[in-house]
């Protein structure tokens, strides 16, 4: 049943530690079949309540999954490996287009902005007990927020969009609890959700945003929480139409217990409105990064919310990190005040680079979607011949297994350096990696 591994410990964490670690090496494979509970037992000499805490443990830390009478098995994406394996080694000479990166020359240069945060650092440095917020920050952040039609709430200041999601998530939700995430979504998120101790219902998306049907039975089958990315959905590009969002918050509203978690992570890259679902539920929170406009390295996103679910955020943190380091929050305040980005310029170039690719792969009969960010998601039969064959022809592309859970097969193409004369020899090498084929959707 485990091959060559022998599972080994004493006591339940031992146990559970003896397997988390054969994952994490690849000793033990996603979707391998753990022993049962008695018959391990019995081989370890132990009380069959060790083996059911050890496996409670890996469950709840999205190691394994159980399935009733059909056992226990390690998770297809578990947490202790995460989806980031998933992924295609790109060989010297190969154009690599599946990495999800910003293109490095449309992000601005950052020594200014750090040197005039440092020196303003000098001039007023933050000590314990000092605001967490920048309150520079927070005006500019606010003002943004409502010229999108965002509900006010508190501000919080974060480490990232998937910081927030994390921290708003455990701030509600215990092991066990449901949360609906998008399929295909952001592989981060989909290995964060069963990290947490948490279960994922996937729910459809196309280009107009989470399918409202898919919502409505997810809720209606018991899941807590919601998360939704507003705009440059990652792997789809998908974006919210209004439309969608009024059809999404008539479901909502017959759920007013729901956590609603919106990401707004495309915010500075995109050339479509924003349409906020946030304040139709009790608890809400609406993230916005900096990376995608900014750089990755920025560490930083801005968290609004209900009062409770921001309170909670920010309680938990002063007991950890205690705060984003203020001098990063003055360099951000400085970038957006200097307007060393011009938004409308680099959602442009993303949006032709994007349309580019997605008019020539439809001349050549294949169908891809790209309503807005940097990304662009192919539907194929086969993710594992096609990312092959793509890698023979000298182009590497993200695998569609990355993204998603039971959502059709796909790959994920990156744009975002996609020069003008790459654009149609790259729709070559794809129409030819698919072979004739009718026109696919996803979802």
């Amino acid at each position: 049943m485990l091959g060559g591994y022998r599972i080994e410990g004493r006591r339940a964490v031992e146990i559970a530690a003896s397997v988390e670690r054969a994952v994490g090496a690849g000793d033990l494979e996603p979707g391998q079949l753990l022993p049962p509970m008695r018959e391990l037992a019995v081989e370890l000499g132990v009380n069959p309540n060790t083996v059911a805490a050890a496996y409670r443990t890996l469950r709840e830390r999205g190691v394994i999954e159980t399935a009733g009478r059909r056992g226990s098995r390690v998770r297809s994406a578990p947490a202790t490996t995460g989806r980031d394996h998933i992924r295609v080694d790109v060989p010297v000479g190969v154009r690599d287009v599946s990495s999800g990166n910003p293109d490095p020359a449309l992000l601005p240069p950052l020594a200014q902005a750090f040197t005039a945060a440092a020196v303003q650092s000098d001039r007023e440095p933050v000590l314990y007990g000092d605001v967490a917020v920048e309150p520079e920050l927070a005006r500019i952040a606010r003002a943004a927020l409502d010229a999108d039609g965002v509900p006010d709430g508190p501000l919080a200041v974060v480490s990232g969009s998937l910081d927030a999601v994390e921290r708003v998530l455990t701030a509600h939700l215990k092991p066990g609890d449901a949360v609906a995430v998008e399929d295909p979504g952001w592989g981060r998120t989909l290995d964060l959700v069963p990290a947490l101790g948490l279960r994922t219902v996937p729910v459809g998306v196309d280009d107009e945003g989470p399918l409202p049907g898919d919502v409505r039975g997810a809720l209606e089958a018991g899941a807590r929480a919601l998360i939704i990315t507003d705009r440059a959905q990652n792997p789809t590009g998908a974006a919210v139409s209004a439309a969608r969002a009024r059809a999404l918050r008539a479901v909502l509203r017959a759920h007013p217990e729901i956590l609603l978690i919106e990401d707004d992570h495309g915010h500075g890259i995109v050339d479509v409105p924003l349409h906020p679902l946030a304040g139709v539920t009790r608890h809400w929170a609406f993230v916005r990064s900096v990376a995608k406009a900014y750089g990755p390295d920025l560490r930083l996103a801005v968290l609004t919310g209900d009062t409770l679910t921001v309170d909670r955020v920010r309680g938990r943190q002063r007991l950890g990190p205690g705060w984003v380091s203020r001098i990063l929050q003055r360099a951000v305040v400085r970038l957006w005040a200097d307007g060393t980005v011009d938004a409308r310029a680099v959602a442009a170039a993303y949006g032709e680079r994007r349309e580019a690719l997605i008019g020539a792969l439809a001349k050549r009969g294949v169908a891809a979607h790209g309503r807005s960010g940097m990304n662009v998601w192919v539907p194929v039969p086969d993710e594992t011949g096609v990312v092959a064959r793509l890698l023979h022809a000298g182009w590497a592309v993200a695998p569609g297994a990355r993204f998603r859970m039971s959502a059709q097969p796909g790959i994920r193409i990156t744009v975002s350096t996609l020069a003008t004369d790459e654009t149609g020899p790259l729709a070559d090498a794809v129409a030819a990696a698919l072979g004739p084929a009718p026109a696919r959707s996803y979802g």
